[in-house]
């Protein structure tokens, strides 16, 4: 493994929470995920970086060597993001307000977003960006690299990033099981967690919580999953197709040939789609806007799924498609 930046602000945040625990919830991170983190990173580097111990962690004589080398390196390399995106932008005026950048994580909702947003203004120059880690499009975001970002976090975690990111929520969405058409529960209206006790499972990775969710919505259904594979969609599809695993998804997943998806009976996993910004990043002008977009493009989607519609008819037809938009601190 390569040190990365990400690497030395999770050493940095570690540090000054003085707890793994504290600085999971700062990071917007599972504890495990974050103590998985840095056992790799201390792999790479050597040594230990902290001492472990009731109180909290306390760093190494090698964790302050690295530590005192993240005080000049990561202000230095924001510094230099933050200088070269004004130099591009000052050196064409003239294009300033037609280039959107855009970061998404993998999945239909950032493909979806540009078509529309390239349909409503034809002379934007829109680029994109797609990451498997929530904390990466934060970072960028923050570093004037990307002007929003597109992506998810597991019910109502955190959203990831620095505390000045703005963010609003586009939608919330059950997750689904993807299943072969001919798989014994896919004639079932709704699947019982329990039931695909004996299953392996397939899922996009991320660095959120949504994997330690998911292992506890399978402890309270008397269970421990056989084993997840982590890959992109496309992979995640054919592991499905092939009989090897069955998939989770978002309930907006698109139509498969030899695929269908099903809900969860009780709704164990929910995924909520943000929009993220920097509010001093110089878009404020736009970003009603692609809010608006975004949230059409999740409405287009939804409408595009028999089965998600299905599931909002359930529950005396209540249920509204996308749940409630609000501001997320």
């Amino acid at each position: 493994m390569e040190l990365e930046l990400r690497h030395l602000r999770a050493i940095r945040a570690i540090a000054e929470a003085g707890s793994l625990t504290r600085a999971a919830t700062a990071l917007g991170l599972a504890q495990p995920a974050l103590s998985a983190q840095l056992r790799r990173i201390e792999r790479t580097l050597g040594g230990e970086l902290f001492e472990r111990g009731r109180h909290g962690v306390r760093a190494t004589a090698l964790g302050e060597l690295v530590l005192e080398r993240t005080r000049i390196v990561l202000p230095a390399v924001s510094e230099l993001q933050q200088e070269a995106t004004r130099f591009a932008r000052d050196a064409h005026p003239e294009t300033r307000r037609l280039r959107l950048r855009l970061g998404g994580t993998h999945g239909p909702l950032l493909g979806a977003l540009v078509d529309r947003l390239a349909r409503a203004a034809p002379d934007a120059a829109v680029s994109t960006r797609a990451s498997w880690s929530e904390q990466e499009l934060a970072e960028l975001v923050t570093a004037g690299r990307l002007d929003f970002a597109v992506l998810g976090t597991c019910g109502s975690a955190p959203p990831p990033g620095p505390e000045h990111l703005r963010w609003r929520e586009i939608a919330v969405d059950p997750v689904f099981v993807m299943l072969l058409d001919d798989h014994p529960l896919a004639a079932l209206p709704e699947v019982d967690l329990a039931a695909l006790a004996d299953e392996e499972w397939a899922c996009v990775p991320g660095d959120g919580c949504f994997a330690d969710c998911f292992t506890a919505a399978c402890a309270r259904a008397g269970f421990s999953p056989r084993r997840m594979y982590e890959t992109d969609t496309a992979s995640c599809v054919h592991l499905v197709q092939v009989g090897r695993a069955v998939g989770l998804c978002r309930a907006t997943f698109p139509p498969t040939p030899g695929l269908v998806t099903r809900p969860l009976t009780g709704t164990p996993l929910t995924w909520r789609h943000l929009l993220g910004w920097l509010p001093a990043g110089g878009r404020p002008d736009i970003a009603a806007t692609v809010l608006a977009q975004a949230r059409g493009a999740h409405a287009d989607a939804a409408g595009r799924s028999d089965t998600y519609a299905a599931w909002l008819a359930g529950a005396d037809g209540s249920r509204e498609p996308g749940g409630g938009a609000r501001a997320v601190p």
